[in-house]
């Protein structure tokens, strides 16, 4: 039986709230796992940076990187400026350890609600592949004359060759295995960002050659986005940028089923062994106007604890939790016509491991 070790970041505000519920779903399932999960808590987040000043301590970041994935709640709190624990505890993670995909499912559930009219489970089930590590994210850029009225503020878009082969390549790997519609659509802007974006489309269609049973097409961010309100049931598999994948990814999850059903996984599909290549997360915040209130919907945790699953290779476990979210999602657990749960957080952990 082989042991995987799993960093914990409960974080803040709800994130303790759902990561419970994950834990539980996974203590559920554990006696039928072909592996071993051996978890270790860390108390990052904002209580830990307002009494250190310090989000993210070397001697613990080591800790992570050696560990075989990271479950984590989420971070974030008004008491803390914007920008501070995203930057170092989420994008220091992403980038030092090269998580460069980014993978969102967006799948309505029978039970779930969207705001789309005339819309079912049989038109919303796509999957989004972001590219995680570049673009505007990388952080490349400066602010000249700061506070003047003559202020300039640079961020570059960086693009690269290895990063957006290995980026679409996955996406291609991904699109063919899924097998659904076997259909992979490049989401770019080639028309006016005509340097980085001409790019992306010369490997989109030079990568596509080894793929002679997927098939293609290429659509504009912004045609992309009314696609997704008006007829989401032509997209199977997508691949695009970072910053377009994360603001298109969160309108694909207000579409299937709301931020409480939204699940992550960040990944380094090279590395084979000697670290962490892989962070799973939902992608909701830390909402703390609700937190310890049991109001949070933990089934996007529990999803994500899902695809960690998925990723150590308990093919089986994983589909007896999404088997269990989609029976929890059929006993009217939402007020009409809302993602807003009747019922508690912890009610919702205890009806999937009920169903498990």
């Amino acid at each position: 039986m082989k042991n995987f070790k799993v960093a914990v970041i409960a974080g803040d505000g709800i994130g303790p709230e759902v990561i419970r519920e994950g834990r539980k779903v996974l203590s559920k399932v554990a006696p039928q796992l072909q592996s071993k999960l051996q978890f270790s808590e860390y108390d990052l987040g904002a209580a830990q940076y307002l009494k250190t000043k310090e989000a993210m301590p070397e001697s613990v970041f080591k800790e992570l990187a050696g560990s075989d994935a990271i479950y984590l709640g989420a971070v974030g709190d008004p008491k803390v400026p914007p920008g501070i624990l995203e930057r170092e505890i989420l994008l220091k993670i992403r980038f030092e350890l090269d998580l460069y995909i980014n993978l969102r499912p967006c799948i309505l559930y029978e039970g779930a609600f969207t705001p789309l009219k005339n819309k079912g489970p049989q038109d919303i089930h796509f999957v989004v592949v972001r590219e995680n590590t570049e673009s505007v994210y990388a952080g490349l850029g400066g602010v000249f004359r700061k506070g003047t009225s003559e202020e300039v503020a640079i961020q570059e878009d960086i693009n690269t060759r290895k990063g957006v082969e290995r980026c679409v390549r996955f996406a291609y790997d991904y699109c063919q295995k899924r097998n659904h519609k076997k259909v992979l659509t490049l989401v770019d802007k080639a028309n006016v960002l005509t340097h980085a974006h001409q790019l992306w489309r010369r490997v989109f269609a030079e990568v596509g050659r080894d793929y002679p049973d997927v098939r293609t097409n290429a659509t504009y961010v912004d045609a992309a986005g009314m696609d997704f309100v008006r007829k989401p049931e032509i997209f199977d598999t997508l691949v695009t940028n970072n910053i377009f994948g994360d603001i298109l990814t969160d309108l694909g999850a207000i579409i299937s089923g709301g931020l409480g059903l939204a699940s992550s996984a960040n990944l380094n599909p090279s590395r084979k062994e000697g670290g962490a290549s892989a962070l799973f997360e939902p992608v909701h915040g830390s909402a703390p106007d609700i937190a310890g209130k049991g109001l949070a919907n933990p089934l996007a945790a529990i999803l994500a604890a899902k695809m960690m699953l998925e990723f150590f290779g308990e093919k089986s476990a994983a589909g007896r939790i999404e088997k269990a979210v989609r029976a929890t999602l059929l006993e009217n657990i939402f007020q009409p016509e809302s993602s807003d749960l009747k019922i508690s957080t912890s009610a919702v952990g205890d009806r999937v491991c009920h169903f498990l």
